[in-house]
């Protein structure tokens, strides 16, 4: 059995997918299983996933449901559920990951205590550089400095969240500001989740319901969050920003007046 679950929010875009799964071949830590969280990719690009899956030296699980417009959460929670570790690891297709991303989020994990890791955004130029062959040569990982040029220059930016940090004192140091959880960098006991019913599935479109409802929730029943800046880090790929859905903030905002951490649109419902 794995030690861990990496879960991958997935839509669509399997040359971004390949990417990633590029970056999971060259993980220094090799004990996990994958999960793709499939959300609805169409039946013409699914035979091109299919492919993907099969030539990936990575043993996958392929989970999907059917397109129904944005149904993240509810995609998540089914990739839960199949998962066969008690720890997990969340990330988003368009992230690559560094080669010792999995292995932070493994090194530190705690029950009752959740963990965030930060981004890298690159820009425009250089994701479109970026071939399969190149991320498992590990240029993204040995680049810091062309990147810290490109973000001076006005491209990639957070480029500091991509300097990796091996020693225990200064990870201390860089990680004694609380941060807020990214839906796309975190790690949990699975049990931790359950105990909250998982993602709330009333969230539509993206941002909210996969970060910050899910962080308020586990820390009103008494979780903690601790970040792995410099530690868990990705490379998050050049898109266009998606607008936040106002029925996403107004939610929320409902959830915070009645302080209730297990929800009732969750893993199970009613």
């Amino acid at each position: 059995m794995q030690t861990t679950s990496l879960i991958i929010a997935f839509y669509q875009e399997v040359q971004t997918l390949e990417l990633l799964l590029a970056a999971l071949e060259r993980q220094s830590f090799k004990d996990f299983e994958v999960i793709i969280a499939d959300d609805g990719t169409s039946e013409d690009m699914l035979p091109k996933l299919k492919e993907l899956l099969i030539r990936s030296p990575i043993e996958i699980s392929h989970i999907w449901q059917e397109d129904k417009g944005f149904r993240k959460n509810a995609i998540l929670n089914k990739a839960v559920q199949s998962s066969s570790t008690n720890h997990l690891i969340f990330i988003d297709m368009d992230c690559v990951p560094h080669r010792e991303f999995i292995r932070g989020h493994v090194e530190y994990k705690k029950q009752k205590t959740f963990f965030t890791g930060r981004r890298v955004n690159l820009s425009k130029k250089i994701t479109q550089r970026l071939t399969p062959e190149k991320v498992r040569n590990g240029y993204l990982d040995s680049s810091l400095m062309y990147l810290i040029w490109d973000g001076i220059i006005g491209g990639s930016t957070d480029v500091e969240k991509g300097i990796y940090f091996n020693s225990p004192s200064i990870r201390k140091l860089f990680n004694k500001k609380k941060r807020g959880i990214l839906g796309s960098n975190f790690s949990i006991h699975k049990n931790d989740l359950l105990d909250i019913n998982g993602f709330d599935e009333r969230y539509i479109g993206p941002s909210i319901g996969e970060d910050s409802d899910v962080q308020y929730r586990l820390e009103l029943n008494g979780l903690q969050i601790n970040s792995l800046n410099n530690i868990a880090i990705q490379y998050h790929l050049y898109h266009k920003q998606k607008p936040i859905s106002q029925k996403n903030l107004d939610l929320f905002e409902s959830v915070k007046k009645e302080k209730r951490m297990f929800t009732l649109y969750g893993i199970t419902q009613g």
